[in-house]
This record gives structure tokens, C-alpha cells and sequence, in this order.
């Protein structure tokens, strides 16, 4: 760019001058967005609402997930429209300024290397500046990090397996055959305990057990293989693959969200894949062990098939996250449908059922399967065990017996085998640690001085408050309250009464527009640190627009409806306070203004303004150069070309939104027909406005989407 620019003349472009080129150069409104050719976007219709899209970056594998109005920009990040262009196009079609949506939406396809301009990440550049270190020495850090290792060149191990082989596999004659084979192998598995031969006692020797124990981790990298070879079949990549320990537990793992571009009846295929290879392998033992019952291996046949056809069960059975979720998730087209009844029975149902208000068929559909889930869960908890005492008691036993030496050895099966278990005492303790740490960070916020010094400067920060006094604010922050919130927990509900207003101080909340009735959901705002919401709704004393539920934990500041209506009559004096507040309030009743945050609508309101037209003013006139444009909040005026009426706007129209981007002659005239108010927004304001939402921008953590399976 330097040089571009130090090559340019000395006048610059239309005579701006280096430091004008440069400011040309540089404005967000002028930048021009062009997706990279290589991206691939899908659309998924689904039948209960909540469409989405998926894009993706071939080249790093990146893939974002993206709301249905998100993916009607796309077409136009081509390169020859700029941001502002955009912004206006899709004005022009929904009628909402979707300023810091739009922001967002570059940002998080420019870091993400969707955009053909190739983006560095500098901070990181400069860590591995800092800190070199080998291939070797990175991957020591990552497993002490993670306790986990992957490997990038997976994919071509897969590929190449699929070529010499595993490709017959999916071909319908051979698919049929193993399916056969699977389904001789249960019915002989079902026939082994008429001949009396083989039990589930726990009197097998510990190496044999130890053996079964091998057996069934090699079965487990068999399932992870026919996953990664599912994705190869239908053309798309494996990431990454390799071994973690999870919680004390084990696990291979293929890291396959480029699975999520695949069409839903190829998905469930991919699911399904690796419980099919353990249906095939684990018939075979049956088979083996029926049919040479006095063979030495037949009784570890016998418990390695029994093992796995209870894990099979288990992972087919749709209550748990597993390959069976992912399978009936695409089968009914509720992608997300364990975390949704989750969040449903733990923050919805009982509320509903407190005020007794009524379910909706997807609600009822939610608080069903989220009560079965977590019914079958202490289900397969208690059978596990009761499965795994039997297969190993006997190992257990001889290992505690044989002295220090096989002692040690148990610790270390035990963490192999009970990583189920530990993994949901972790989870339930790390659940109460997090409950303790909020309620002593509460106790602290109210005992020290530093956090309502945070409050303050945030408070501050924004727009809507910078005029307030200082003596003011600090009484203000001494009425702040910190409170926390978990993933998934709404901050307060479209239709509730305002009650308070808040500031992000850590965390990412969606601002979510609901439609009750078909259950359909638009996330019209990302808030993060320092931004705001709420605070309309106390000015305008008017129920919820919209939901806001956090996306991860997070916590807010909170200041109640008391203290905020004392603070506005303590500054209903203040030339400059009360009346910001009241016309950034009224700027929001506006339809072109009503999804803009606290935070755009005082950047329009500071580059616009209200005006007053009165009846046979022109407000528009046919012919001139457009500078601005209007929205209306009362009143009506009509539209002229050529002398001739062609129709008349009331509230909540606006006019001359084509000015905002380019000086073009007026094509009609608009000429006040009773007292109107309007909103005036010029080029220059509007620009300006652009830039503050970029500034401003919260990337969006819910748009990355990773897959993994793991077990």
C-alpha cells in the first residue's frame, strides 16, 4: 500500500493528497470485500425453522456457521462493492441499518481467511518471533497444555487406506454382505449362553483381561478410521487426527467438521460408519466364538463381543451425545437438539410451568427428550459399572493382590476404564467451583473498591453517558452489582419488563429476536466486553423487544430500574444528558433504527439529526444532488415525479437512502403533505457511523463450528 501510495501524485486521487489517499484507503466504508474463489458455501433448509448455511475455507479447513440474512451479503463481498454499498442493498431489501451485524460479518470472514486480501495475524507472528521453538518441542507443550495430540497429516493416511481397500467397503454389495455378516454375528452372540460355555465371571487371568482391554482400544481406532473414511468417500477432508487422554481416559480422536458441508443423508451415513465397523468386527468374534467354543481366545471373543455390543448401545442410543445423536439430529433436522433441551429444562420449563403458560409442539418435543436424557444418563452410568465389575472384577482383584508393582498398574487401568465416571465427577466439580468462585467474587465486589472502579470506566466509556459528572458516576458505580452467567442462560426474555440495564464486562451475548409462534430465532446483535443493553427499555418504560441469552459464561455489571430512574432525575438538568437519552430513544422507535444497540444509535444521532418540515415544505427536491437521507417519525408526505403523485409515506418510511452513497441527481420529489418529523443522516455522518461499528466489533465465538467425534 506504501507504495501505491508513494507512487501516486503529489495532489493524490481527485486532489486528496497523500494523507487524504491514505484516509481513502484505510475507511472501512470504502473497503471492498471480496470473498477468496476457492470458498463453498451450502444452505440447509430445515423443516422446523432456524435455517443456516455453513461456509468454508478449503485451506485451512475453517468452517463458520452463518445465519440465513448473513449468507444474502455474501454475493455482494465480490470486490467491486464497498462496505457501504452493502450495507445500503441490504437496506434497501429488509429496511433494518444492520451496522454492527455487517461489521462483525467482515471481520470474522477476514480473520478466518474467507476473504481473498490474506490476513496476518501479527500478535501471533510476533509470540513465535519471541519464543522459536521445534516441531517437537510444540507438540510437548500441546499434550502438557491439553493432555492431547493430533496429527495433520491424517488425511492422506485415510485417503490412501481408502484407495487400497476401505473403498470396497462402501460400495452396496459389500456394504450389504458386512450387514449380514453383523447380523449372523448377534444372533450367534445370542446363541452362546444356551451352551453354557462362557459367563460373565470375573475369574480370567489378568493378562487376559489386559488382552480384552487392548482389543477393545484397537476397536476404537477402527470406529474413528471408518468415520474419517466416510468423510473420504463423499470427497471432503480429515483434518486432524490423534490421541488424547480425556478426563483419565483415553480416546482417539479425528477432528471431522468438514463433515458439516455434507448433505444431511451423507451425515447420517458418516455417523453411522463407525458403529457399523464395530457391528461387523464385534459379530466376527461371535461368530468365532460359537463356532470354536473350545478354542483358548473364545471366552475373550465372548466378553470382547459382549463389550461391545453394550458400547455399541450405548452409542446408538440417541439420549447421549453420541453418533446415535448425531443421527437423529439430522433424521428430524434439529441440529442442535441435545443443547437446546438442556437449556430448556434448565431455564425455561419450570418458569413455563410456574406461570402456567403454554408449551409450544417444539417445547414439548424438548422437555421430553432433554427429561429422557438425562434419565438414560444415571441409567448408563449405573450399568456401566455394573458391566465393567463383572468383565474385570477378576483382573481388579488379582492387580490389588499381586503388591505395590500391580498396584500401580490398577491406578493406571482404573483411569483407563472408569474415564466415564471421573469425567462427570470433574464436570460436577468444576460445576460447584464455579458456583463458589461466583459467590466469592460477589462478596468481593461488594467489599472492594477496584471492580466498581471497572464499572465505572466502562460506564463511562459509553456513548450514552460520557456528559455525566463525575461525582454522579462514582455514585452510579456504587450501586453496581457483578453478576455471572452460564453458556446458555438468558439474561432476561423478549416480553419481560424492564428491570434493569447492563454492561458486558467479560463474555459474549447474543441479542436474539424470537417469533413464539413458529419457535424460529434471529440473532440481531453480538455484545462483548465494555457494550451495553437495556437501558432503552427503562427510558421508553416498554416490555423486551428481544432475548439475550449469553453464548458463553460471562459477566455483567448490573444497575437496577432504581438507581438508573434516580440517576435520570438527578440529570434531568444536565443540558445535554437527559435529551441524548430521550432522542436516542425516540431514534429507535424508527424501523430503519430499531435493531442498532445503544452504542450505533448515539454514533447516528451524534452524525444526524431530528428536523421539522412543515406542510407544502419541500423536503426533497427532483433534480438536485442527494446528500442525505430521511427517516420518518410522524406525519406524511407524499412523493412527486414530474408533478404527478405516486404514493405517500407515513411513519416509519424513509427516503433517499441512494445519497448515502453517491452524489446522484433526486429521481422524485418528497414534499411534506402535514407537519412531519424526520431523521436526517448525511454521507459524512453515515461513513463515520460505519467506522464506529467496525471499531466497535465483537467476533462472533458460536460462528467457528468444529465437529469432533470422540470416545
Amino acid at each position: 500500500m506504501y507504495a501505491q501510495i508513494a507512487g501516486a501524485p503529489a495532489s493524490g486521487a481527485g486532489g486528496r493528497g497523500i494523507w487524504g489517499e491514505l484516509a481513502a484507503r484505510v475507511d472501512p466504508a470504502e473497503w471492498r470485500p471480496a470473498l477468496a474463489p476457492d470458498i463453498e458455501v451450502k444452505r440447509f433448509r430445515l423443516r422446523w425453522g432456524n435455517d443456516y448455511a455453513m461456509i468454508a475455507n478449503p485451506r485451512e479447513l475453517i468452517h463458520y456457521r452463518l445465519e440465513p440474512y448473513e449468507v444474502e451479503l455474501l454475493p455482494l463481498m465480490d470486490g467491486g462493492h464497498t462496505v457501504k454499498q452493502i450495507l445500503v442493498e441490504r437496506f434497501q431489501g429488509s429496511g433494518d441499518m444492520e451496522l454492527s451485524g455487517l461489521a462483525d460479518l467482515v471481520e470474522q470472514l477476514r480473520t478466518g481467511g474467507f476473504l481473498a486480501s490474506p490476513y496476518v495475524d501479527v500478535a501471533a507472528a510476533v509470540r513465535r518471533g519471541l519464543d522459536p521453538v521445534s516441531t517437537a518441542r510444540r507438540k510437548a507443550r500441546q499434550f502438557a497444555r491439553s493432555l492431547s495430540v493430533d496429527w495433520r497429516g491424517a488425511h492422506r493416511m485415510v485417503a490412501s487406506l481408502y484407495r487400497h481397500g476401505v473403498r470396497w467397503f462402501f460400495t452396496p454389495w459389500v456394504a450389504i454382505t458386512m450387514g449380514l455378516a453383523a447380523l449372523v454375528g448377534f444372533l450367534a452372540f445370542l446363541a452362546v449362553p444356551d451352551t453354557g460355555r462362557f459367563d460373565l465371571s470375573g475369574s480370567d487371568a489378568a493378562a487376559a483381561s489386559l488382552v480384552l482391554l487392548a482389543m477393545n482400544y484397537l476397536l476404537t481406532f477402527v470406529h474413528e478410521l471408518a468415520h474419517a473414511s466416510a468423510l473420504v468417500h463423499y470427497g471432503r477432508r480429515v483434518k486432524s487426527a490423534g490421541f488424547m487422554i480425556y478426563f483419565g481416559s483415553p480416546a482417539f480422536f479425528i477432528e471431522s467438521s468438514d463433515g458439516l458441508m455434507l448433505e444431511r443423508g451423507q451425515r447420517i451415513v458418516q455417523s453411522a460408519a463407525g458403529p457399523y465397523a464395530e457391528l461387523v468386527i464385534a459379530g466376527a468374534a461371535a461368530i468365532v466364538a460359537w463356532a470354536i467354543p473350545d478354542a483358548g481366545i473364545a471366552p475373550i471373543l465372548y466378553k470382547f463381543a459382549l463389550l461391545n455390543y453394550f458400547v455399541i448401545f450405548l452409542n446408538l442410543v440417541p439420549l447421549l451425545e453420541l453418533d446415535g445423536y448425531w443421527i437423529l439430529s439430522d433424521l428430524i433436522q434439529v441440529p442442535d437438539l441435545r443443547p437446546r433441551s438442556l437449556q430448556f429444562i434448565r431455564y425455561d420449563l419450570w418458569r413455563k410451568l410456574g406461570g402456567r403458560e403454554r408449551f409450544t409442539k417444539q417445547e414439548v418435543g424438548l422437555a421430553l427428550y432433554g427429561t429422557l436424557g438425562v434419565v438414560f444418563t444415571i441409567f448408563a452410568v449405573f450399568t456401566s459399572v455394573y458391566f465393567w465389575e463383572e468383565v474385570f472384577g477378576g483382573l481388579v482383584r488379582q492387580l490389588w493382590n499381586g503388591g505395590p508393582v500391580t498396584r500401580l498398574l490398577l491406578v493406571g487401568v482404573g483411569l483407563f476404564v472408569a474415564g466415564p465416571v471421573l469425567r462427570g465427577l470433574i464436570a460436577l466439580v468444576r460445576a460447584l467451583v464455579r458456583w463458589v468462585v461466583a459467590l466469592a467474587r460477589s462478596v468481593r465486589f461488594r467489599l472492594q473498591t477496584k471492580w466498581r472502579v471497572e464499572a465505572a470506566q466502562l460506564i463511562d466509556a459509553l456513548p450514552l453517558f460520557e456528559d455525566l459528572p463525575e461525582d454522579v458516576l462514582s455514585d452510579l458505580a456504587g450501586r453496581v452489582r457483578l453478576i455471572g452467567f452460564a453458556a446458555g442462560r438468558p439474561v432476561f426474555r423478549q416480553g419481560d419488563p424492564p428491570d434493569a440495564f447492563y454492561v458486558v464486562r467479560r463474555g459474549t451475548f447474543h441479542v436474539i429476536e424470537e417469533d413464539h409462534e413458529t419457535g424460529k430465532e434471529r440473532v440481531l446483535r453480538v455484545l462483548g466486553r465494555g457494550e451495553s443493553f437495556g437501558e432503552l427499555g427503562l427510558i421508553d418504560r416498554t416490555d423486551r423487544t428481544a432475548t439475550v441469552r449469553a453464548l458463553e459464561d460471562g459477566e455483567l455489571f448490573e444497575v437496577d430500574k432504581g438507581p438508573f430512574d434516580r440517576l435520570l432525575a438527578e440529570m434531568a438538568a444536565v443540558p445535554d444528558f437527559a435529551p441524548t437519552l430521550q432522542a436516542v430513544a425516540e431514534l429507535r422507535r424508527l424501523p430503519a433504527f430499531a435493531t442498532l444497540g445503544s452504542d450505533d444509535l448515539a454514533e447516528v444521532l451524534e452524525h444526524g439529526g431530528w428536523v421539522n418540515v412543515a406542510p407544502g415544505q419541500v423536503l426533497i427536491e427532483q433534480g438536485a444532488e442527494g446528500d442525505a437521507f430521511y427517516a420518518i417519525r410522524s406525519g406524511q408526505v407524499d412523493v412527486l415525479t414530474d408533478g404527478r403523485l405516486v404514493r405517500t409515506l407515513g411513519p416509519g418510511a424513509h427516503v433517499g437512502e441512494i445519497a448515502l452513497l453517491e452524489d446522484v441527481p433526486r429521481t422524485a420529489a418528497v414534499v411534506a403533505r402535514t407537519p412531519v418529523r424526520v431523521f436526517r443522516l448525511d454521507r459524512e455522518g453515515f461513513e463515520r457511523v460505519i467506522a464506529g461499528a467496525f471499531r466497535r466489533g465483537t467476533l462472533n465465538p458460536a460462528a467457528r463450528v468444529d465437529r469432533t467425534w470422540q470416545h
